[in-house]
Order: C-alpha cells, then structure tokens, then sequence
C-alpha cells in the first residue's frame, strides 16, 4: 500500500513538474538547438529593425531560422565543422551542402528550347541608338554651332573636340549606345525619332544646351535561340539547383523533431 501511494506522489510530482526553460526546438541525430538561440536571433533581428517584432513576423523568422540550423546540424555530423565554427564557417559549410545536394542537376538542350519558346518576349533586343553630342552653356553658343554644323556636318567631332562641354568632348563627343529609358527625358524624345547621321535641333537641359547626332541606331529585333541559350540553361540550372535545395532542407525537417511550439511560446526578446 505504501508503494502504491509512493508511485501515486511520484507520478503527480512528474506531471506537475514545470517544463524545462530553455527547452529543445530542434533536434537532428544528436544534435540540438534550444529556444535561447531563437531569441537570440529575434534580439539581433529586431535590434537591426529597432522595433519589437509582431507575433506573425516571429513565426516567419522562425521557419527560416529552423532550416538553416538544420543544415548547420547536418554539416556537424557530416564532419564539416568544428565545435568553435565561426558563423562564417557555417555558411561555407551549408553552401557546400546544398551544393552537393544539386551537383547532378542537369539543363537539356529540349529543356532549354522549350524555355526559349514559352517565354520569347524575354529575348528582344530594344531599339538603340548611338550617339555623338555637343553641350554648350549657353543658347547663343547653341545657335552658333548649330549654323556652322548646318554649313558643314562633316565637323561634328572638331566641333564637339573644340567647344563642348561635355566629359566626351575630347572622343569627339562620342556618348555611347542607349536604349529607351537609359537617357534623361528631353534628350531621349529629341533623338528616337531622327534618322540615323540625323542632327537634333538645340535641347535644353538642366546640363546647359545639347546639340545631338545619331551616329547609328538599331531597331528592336528578337534574339535567336543561338544567342540566348547559354543564359538561358544557367537560368535552368539555377533554378533547379534552388528547387533541390529546398527539398532537400524539407527531407531534414522531415527527419529532424521540431517543436514549434515551445520557440514561439517563450518570451519576447529584452
């Protein structure tokens, strides 16, 4: 009777017994991650932010954080790193996983036609043109190149070389190729509508007064296959390799035992 009663005590002491405070939430093979490492990382996190973290927000880190400690428990038993690694050896470390988890990741030539005929208007090269300008501060010097270039077009680049102001006055005022978007906007409605060896008339800007000359333009055309494959299989490539890596860290939550529930119910970090 008395063993009895002793089991009794024992039992209602394990079951009101409080629950360890800084309990598991994670554990692989026979390595572990605490809660306090959770709250370390929100304390980091928020102290980036400088504000407290909302509860959904919480969860959120939460889920990333489990992963990748999964993967540095999984480097651990893997021998690929000592007990004092650095935060650096641990990223080296889980890149090399996951590296190895996609080394047989393969992109084929069907894989990356498909690709290219699925999403075609990827692959256009916009309209360009390629420019020479003179850039002057004043609008009687404008007038005054614009005659002279009226006289004689043939002396855009002496010109340019001789009373420009620009930082490519001494390439004969040579700017380089552009296509919609890449230049300020007086400029760009000034020059897309001109035919190629075609002179803007004089344009004003914040810079002063520009004189342009389209040296060339290009028309948008489509890229052939030839030319887009090699960006399009590192594309694939990349995006399987990513793909493999997420399952592979699933597989180790699969594997590992996490309790979610004693990360998030502990408290908020001071």
């Amino acid at each position: 009777m008395k063993g009895a009663v002793l089991l009794v005590v024992l039992a209602s002491a394990w079951c009101s017994a409080p629950p360890p405070a800084d309990p598991v939430i994670l554990e692989l093979g026979e390595d572990t991650v605490r809660r306090s490492e959770f709250t370390r990382h929100l304390a980091e996190v928020e102290s980036r932010g400088g504000a407290p973290l909302d509860p959904d927000v919480r969860g959120s880190l939460l889920e990333s954080f489990l992963e990748e400690r999964a993967l540095v428990l999984e480097a651990r038993q893997r021998g690929l790193l000592k007990p004092e690694a650095s935060a650096a050896d641990e990223q080296k470390a889980v890149q090399k996983i996951l590296a190895d988890a996609a080394a047989d990741v393969q992109v084929t030539d069907a894989e990356v036609a498909a690709y290219y005929g699925t999403h075609a208007a990827e692959f256009v090269l916009p309209e360009t043109v390629t420019l020479r300008q003179i850039l002057v501060p004043t609008q009687n010097e404008a007038r005054d190149v614009r005659r002279r270039l009226l006289k004689e077009p043939r002396t855009f680049e002496a010109i340019a070389r001789e009373v420009s102001r620009g930082p490519e006055a001494p390439a004969g005022g040579f700017m380089g190729t552009f296509s919609r978007g890449q230049l300020p906007e007086e400029l760009e409605s000034a020059v897309f509508g001109l035919a190629e060896g075609a002179t803007t008339d004089i344009v004003p800007s914040s810079l002063g007064y520009h004189i342009l000359r389209i040296e060339a333009r290009q028309a948008a055309r489509p890229q052939g296959l030839g030319e887009v494959q090699e960006r399009i299989r590192t594309r694939l490539l990349r995006d399987k390799a990513d793909a493999r890596g997420r399952e592979f860290v699933a597989s180790l939550l699969r594997r590992a035992k996490v309790n979610h529930a004693a990360a998030l119910s502990g408290p908020a970090p001071s």
